[in-house]
């Protein structure tokens, strides 16, 4: 099990766009065999803070993911409106183990 953390950092101008458009890429990655869960979280802080946190199944799910249409055009779509390039860090799962989690 895969997971990745990226944090966004978005124009003040374009929250509300990026949300718009970060919805309709988790509802089609929430559809994706391959991926266990991916979460949309803004900070309570920073309004122009998110995170984005997804879960998959093996690194061919996350290869997958990156060649779908609706990740290519979010991608696109979003690159503009952010305060600087997105960083995403993986983590490997210690806990919960994968068999009692899923």
């Amino acid at each position: 099990m895969i997971v990745y953390c990226v944090s966004v950092f978005v124009k003040a101008s374009c929250i509300e766009n990026f949300v718009a458009a970060t919805a309709e890429n988790h509802e089609n990655t929430r559809n994706e065999p391959g991926n266990l869960r991916f979460d949309v979280l803004q900070s309570a802080e920073n309004s122009q803070q998110f995170m984005l946190y997804e879960v998959y199944h093996s690194e061919e799910a996350v290869a997958a993911h990156k060649e779908t249409a609706h990740y290519l055009k979010w991608r696109e779509t979003v690159a503009d409106w952010m305060e600087r390039p997105r960083e995403g860090v993986q983590y490997d799962v210690v806990r919960p183990l994968e068999s009692k989690m899923w």
